[in-house]
This record gives structure tokens, sequence and C-alpha cells, in this order.
């Protein structure tokens, strides 16, 4: 059933009036609430409003999307939150995220201070209500007043036309949440998140800094997440492009993408602590390209050329390395010698991609040699096959990962080609209610360089939504463990 916006005040109920909106005036104070909770049973609700602002946090006009509903029976969390924040954000409105306390009757001075204390963000007369029932909701209040700017005071007028405008501006997007507000479940795929090779990396960082102190440097993202490396830098990580950007002698960390050779030697020449965090997988890449580069064969890398494991990789080699990216360029290359002529591969591809343009150069190159085992990793092929397995049953697949993730974009496309609708997210704060609008099943999956506690935060909001019911999906185990590197072992 399509949620409904509830406004206690007619004022209120017709500034969230626009197209596309369904709106109920229930009018003021918590009887009037509570006899139009109870009338809408397990209805998807926003209880929306203007409010007063217990804190001076908060300005007239700016929005309070409730985090949780301070009850008279105690706090009762609003999962969805988060979403619902960030997409009146992106409308382009002042919005903070916390608790809200309802009240039996209007606060003033000394109480209002008390509820800030205890960490509230405003105050209303009518959530608790529709906070008993079951069902969805969220609670977003327009701030009308606050300690500084008292309702009983001149101004209050131009203050409550600020605070309409806002719901008013606000509204689409309620009715938005409204339509993505429905029963369902979650698909979760497994594996996903963290594979050894990016645990292992973060690892190295963690234990230089512990080990070496702070500043650390680190040659380009450590593993390409955004939220990884905030929190390292939090810790004291610097994050460089270059070798040169680090003063010499510091103690510095290699990237998991691995790096050319040249990259190495700016290294020494600078007197650098150097810290490989290299995959183990890719440098088995490394090895097969030097390998190849010894018997003199023109080595065919299949991969994105402007990704840093393939410059790393091609790195190794440049006078024998040729980067092929698609079926396309496959068809067309060409080879010194054709009976000398090999291939490797970037370790984050979309395996059924792969596979395709190293058989457009088999056909070509019969006598082409190939790597000894798979290049493309283990993690890369599992969370593919459990991607695949989600998207054949969900109406929609959210992939929490970052843009310049390789791994994360292959995921995205593999759901596509499945026939499903897929976006890829760095984190809950990116995803547009408009696609959960009709998804009754919603399948969820992120990539091997993505913390877990992402994925966690989205099923917590989705299950806000109404999609409550939780399956996994698991179609490998995973138990590979690499060892660190003895500067930090």
């Amino acid at each position: 059933m399509t949620g409904i916006i509830c406004a206690p005040l007619r004022m209120e109920a017709a500034a969230l009036r626009v197209p596309g909106a369904r709106v109920l005036h229930t009018g003021m104070g918590p009887r009037r609430a509570a006899e139009s909770a109870a009338r809408l049973e397990d209805t998807p609700v926003v209880v929306s409003g203007v409010s007063g602002g217990v804190t001076d946090r908060v300005r007239p006009g700016d929005l309070v999307v409730a985090t949780e509903i301070d009850t008279p029976e105690g706090p009762v969390p609003l999962p969805s939150a988060p979403l619902l924040a960030a997409a009146l954000r992106r409308h382009g409105l002042t919005v903070h995220t916390g608790p809200i306390t309802s009240s039996d009757g209007l606060v003033e001075g000394a109480e209002r201070a008390r509820l800030a204390e205890r960490g509230a963000l405003a105050v209303d007369m009518e959530s608790a209500q529709f906070a008993a029932r079951p069902g969805p909701l969220a609670v977003v209040r327009s701030v009308v007043d606050t300690p500084g700017h008292p309702l009983w005071r001149p101004g209050t007028v131009w203050r409550g036309i600020s605070g309409l405008r806002s719901l008013r501006a606000a509204a689409p997007v309620l009715a938005q949440w409204c339509d993505a507000a429905a029963g369902g479940e979650i698909l979760l795929a497994s594996p996903r998140s963290f594979c050894a090779g990016v645990e292992r990396a973060i690892e190295i960082v963690e234990r230089a800094l512990e080990r070496y102190g702070s500043p650390v440097y680190v040659r380009r993202q450590i593993v390409h997440n955004a939220h990884v490396v905030r929190r390292l830098e939090s810790l004291g990580a610097v994050f460089v492009q270059e070798i040169a950007e680090i003063p010499a002698g510091a103690t510095t960390v290699l990237a998991a993408h691995g790096v050319a050779p040249s990259v190495r030697e700016a290294a020494v020449d600078r007197g650098l602590k150097v810290i490989d965090a290299t995959c183990p997988l890719v440098t088995k890449v490394h090895n097969e390209v030097r390998r190849y580069r010894s018997r003199d064969d023109t080595v065919f890398l299949i991969g994105h050329a402007d990704h840093e494991e393939v410059e790393g990789t091609f790195g190794e080699a440049p006078d024998h390395v040729v980067v092929v990216e698609d079926a396309a360029a496959a068809a067309q290359v060409r080879a010194r010698d054709p009976e000398r002529v090999a291939y490797v591969m970037q370790t984050t591809l979309a395996v059924d991609e792969a596979d395709e343009i190293a058989s457009v150069l088999r056909e070509r190159f019969p006598a082409m040699s190939a790597p000894r085992r798979d290049d493309i990793c283990y993690a890369t092929t599992n969370r593919q096959r459990a991607v695949r397995a989600v998207a054949e049953h969900a109406d929609l697949v959210l992939v929490v990962g970052s843009t310049n993730s390789s791994n994360s974009q292959r995921l995205v496309e593999v759901a596509r080609r499945q026939g499903t609708r897929a976006y890829l997210v760095d984190d809950v704060s990116e995803v547009d209610l408009r696609w959960l609008a009709g998804a009754r099943r919603i399948g969820i999956t992120a990539g091997a360089s993505a913390p877990p506690q992402l994925v966690e935060e989205l099923t917590r909001c989705l299950g806000g939504l109404g999609r409550d019911r939780l399956r996994e999906s698991q179609v490998a185990d995973e138990d590979v463990q690499f060892t660190l590197p003895r500067e930090v072992g």
C-alpha cells in the first residue's frame, strides 16, 4: 500500500499537498494523532509539520529528520532516516538528523534545555502516537522556533512562513519515501565485501602506524574505497599520488593494486622505507609478465588501460605488453611473432567478458600461452557468481562500492546482464528513493573493497522502509588468508 503523509495542522497539510503526495490532516495533539494512527493500521506513514527546535544547532526553516522518537515508553528507532535525509539534502534543503521528543503539550524554556541535554533536536506533540503502531514510519519536522528565536516573539509569523516553505519544498521527497515504503525482502549476496587481499592491505597500514607512528605515507588509495581511505587518514595515514610527494626517508606503503618497477626505483632513490601491500594475486600476474618477457613473448594484458592495476602490470614490460580492453580490440591487435604470444588478465574483471576477449585472442593466435592458473581472483569470481544468483530473483540490486572500484563496477554490470536494474552506491546516502518504488525484492552486495558495515547500514535502512525479511544467498565459502610482509608481521 502506498504510504501517506500525515500533517497535524491544515496549513501544514496544504503546504505538503503536491502532485503525487497523499496527505492526511490528522489534527493537532496526542489524542487526535492517536485516532489517526489507529485508522491507518500498518500503512507507511511520514509524520510532517512544523515544530520547535530545542537547540540552537537548528535554525528556523531547517528540517529535522528523526533518527528516533523519544516517547514516554522509551526511544523508538526510525531506521530509514539516513535514506530520507540524504534525499532531502540532494533536493537542496538544510537537514539535521537526530532524536525528536514527542510531548503532551508545548515545551518552553528550561524544559527545552533538558531535552537538548538528552540529545533531542526538536519536539512535537504527535509522533509518539504513530511510533506505537506497526508499519514503516518517518518523521520530518520543519523548525519554526528555537531557544534563540522563541515562539511568542516578533518574527514568529515570518519564521512560520519559512517553515511552511521548507515543508512545501520537502513534499516531493516525502512522496518518494511513501512510494518506496513497502513490505518485501532483502536478498544478501554472499560472499560480499572485503576479500583477503583488501583485509591484508588495510592491516598493513594499521600495523605500520602502530609500529612506526604517524605519518605513514601511502601511494594512491590503499584500496579503492573512500570510506576505508577516510578512516585510515583519521588514524594518521597520508595518501599521495606519486612517490615524489613523499618526504625522503619516510615510511611508505605501496597500495594493493601493485606498481611498476619504476615506482619502486623512485622509492629507493628517495630512501623510503617501503612496505609492499600489493595483493599476492596481483603479484602473481606481475610474475607471469616477467616470465613471458624473458621468453620475448608479446603479452596481451586483458584489462582497463586506466586502472592502477593495469598500469602497474604494464610497467613490468612496456615493450612487450599490449593492453586489450574488449573483444573488438582483441580482433585487431597484432603481435611481433604470432607464434610467441601469451596473455594475462586484470584480476578484477567480469569473468564472462574476460573469457570472451580471451576466446577471440585464442582463435587468432592458436599458439598463445595462457596463465598456469586463472588471473581473475577468487574473490572477484565468487562475488560475481553471488550477485548473479541474487539478480535472478530480485527486482533491484544495490552494489555497495566506490566508483573507482573496478570489481564493484563489474558487479553492477553482471547484475544488469541478468536483466535486473542495478546501481552502484558508495553508501546509503547515495540510494535514490525512486529506485525503490515497486521493488519488493532488493538484492544487496558489496565490492571486495567495501566495508561490511556499509552493507549492514543499508540493510537497516531498507528494513525501516518495510523490507524486513532477510535472506542470504551463499554460493561459496571463503577462508583464504595472506601473510603480512616482514616489516609489519
